[in-house]
């Protein structure tokens, strides 16, 4: 059997995932008019994000999940340095008492299943699957914590699940992003291996190591002898939080980091930046929040996706940018990809 070489996509297919992101719009709008009261918290004036959580009582992630949303909405505007308020939209038209409040309109989709599971998340801040006495992450792998990851049928299926996408987004990374004279790529939760596999197709003399849970390594082997590399990538089991991770001259994070909160994040972060040579290059290859934290409104959809289904949400490259910094590394500009990815890069100066 010939290998079979990843090639970009003919057309761009980041419209679906839109379409398909497009009702945690409905979940968010309708959860803070209905269920949190949103809109009528600012009557009396504007309010810092840390004033809205305590009104509120959740967490800090929920919060900025939320608020991102609510502000790419163009609901919520700044007001000042600090303080959020409300757009003149939000006020005609989502205020108690205005002569032309639609809020009892949006009210009766309060009691979709829909809407009251992600009150549930945004209440509780745990992901779907975990336990109420656990703040799990049921998706992904954590020691310690029930994981899809760690059943082969399941994770067969879940990781086969997200190579649809990897196979869209990978070659076009691949060909944006050169990897020079590196010789070893260590791709941390590779999955499919499949970003893996486009660097090895482009980069006749790089190796690689996808490190992730054995279960998972299994899809990511079959389809390197699929195409044809399998005698250059090495499946490397291993915990990202807890082992060594395999020294390399470039470490690709790709759409990992979101599944994680802040701490976790900072970690894997200094983590991979300590096994790098000097010059060595840390990708970060991910979607990204403005600075700002307002948008865009398909990045924010796909923070609430991610802060239903992990433990994390979407960064912004300002966040992302401080986290490589403080690991040592000089941030890089973003490349873009596709499917509103891009990948930032971190260089190991000394």
């Amino acid at each position: 059997m010939n290998p079979s070489l990843l090639t970009a996509p003919r057309l761009d297919p980041t419209p679906l995932f839109e379409l398909y992101r497009g009702n945690f719009g409905s979940e968010l709008l309708t959860a803070a008019v209905a269920h949190f009261h949103i809109f009528d918290r600012f009557v009396g004036g504007p309010k810092t994000a840390d004033e809205l959580r305590s009104d509120l009582g959740l967490d800090s992630r929920p919060v900025t999940v939320l608020l991102t949303a609510l502000r790419a909405f163009g609901l919520l505007v700044t007001d000042g340095p600090g303080r959020l308020d409300l757009s003149e939209l939000a006020r005609e038209h989502l205020t108690t008492g205005s002569a032309f409040d639609v809020s009892d309109y949006i009210r009766m989709g309060a009691d979709s299943p829909g809407v009251l599971t992600m009150v549930d998340r945004l209440r509780t801040n745990r992901p779907a699957g975990s336990k109420p006495e656990e703040a799990g992450a049921a998706f992904i792998y954590r020691e310690g914590i029930e994981s899809v990851m760690e059943h082969e049928e399941e994770a067969r299926r879940l990781t086969l699940a997200l190579a649809g996408r990897a196979r869209n987004v990978a070659p076009v990374l691949a060909e944006r992003v050169p990897l020079g004279p590196a010789r070893v790529l260590l791709d941390v939760g590779g999955g499919t291996g499949l970003y893996s596999i486009a660097f090895l197709q482009r980069n006749p003399a790089l190796r690689a190591i996808i490190w992730d849970r054995p279960e998972v390594l299994k899809v990511a082997a079959e389809l390197a002898a699929a195409h044809g590399v399998a005698d250059r990538l090495e499946c490397r089991p291993g915990d990202m939080f807890t082992d060594q991770p395999p020294p390399a001259d470039v470490v690709l994070l790709s759409n990992v980091l979101h599944d994680w909160d802040i701490n976790e994040c900072r970690t894997l972060i200094a983590r991979c930046a300590a096994v790098l040579p000097r010059g060595g290059r840390l990708l970060i290859h991910d979607v990204f929040l403005n600075d700002a934290l307002d948008g865009p409104l398909a990045i924010a959809l796909y923070s609430a996706a991610l802060f239903c289904l992990t433990e994390g949400r979407a960064y912004s490259a300002g966040e992302y940018s401080g986290w490589l910094r403080e690991a040592g590394l000089t941030p890089g500009p973003i490349t873009t990809t596709l499917i509103h990815c891009g990948a930032l890069p971190g260089v190991k100066q000394s």
